[in-house]
């Protein structure tokens, strides 16, 4: 029953992870032409829908390798922020250079634009810490048998019933 627990709290911190990274790509992506617009208001729908994109296309592209990295963290129970933060870095940086042209004959990446690897890497990371903020920091518990809760110090313990009488015959 907890691990279908942990697998909601998993599933539900996914998503909200991908839609802070999402967010983040989106804002930043958007910040030199909203710098250009000189205080003109931001049409909110055209908004909305840009922020939808956003977060179906971070969701969409980092399952994969954000996938491996809740495993070995939950494998192995391990719950640190910084832990998720590299994690979702990698995992920015994966679904980046998925999308950039690889040459095999130099075994170079063709087109990286630095700005746009700053950006996912960010991104990564702002999704790392919503997950573990969420989910992250109970890695592993769900493996752990739930604690008995200890009486209270200030009541006493109960009564023992007493023991029946041992049927021993007397000795001559």
């Amino acid at each position: 029953m907890a691990l279908i627990g942990r697998l909601f709290a998993i599933a539900f911190g996914f998503l909200f992870a991908s839609l802070a990274a999402g967010l983040v790509i989106v804002g930043t992506m958007l910040f030199p032409e909203l710098s250009d617009i000189a205080g003109a208001p931001i049409d909110p729908d055209a908004l909305n829908i840009v922020l939808g994109f956003g977060f179906i296309f971070v969701s969409g592209f980092a399952l994969l390798p954000a996938l491996i990295v809740v495993l070995v963290t939950e494998a192995f129970a391990i719950r640190s922020a910084l832990v998720y933060a590299i994690g979702g870095a990698a995992v920015g940086v994966a679904c980046y250079l998925g999308l950039v042209p690889f040459d095999p004959a130099t075994l170079q990446f063709d087109g990286i634009v630095r700005r746009h690897l700053e950006i996912m890497t960010g991104a990564g990371i702002i999704g790392g810490l919503v997950y573990w903020l969420i989910a992250g920091r109970n890695a592993g518990l769900w493996r752990d048998p739930p604690r008995r809760s200890l009486p209270h110090p200030g009541v006493p313990p109960a009564p023992q019933p007493p023991s029946p009488p041992s049927q021993i015959p007397p000795s001559p």
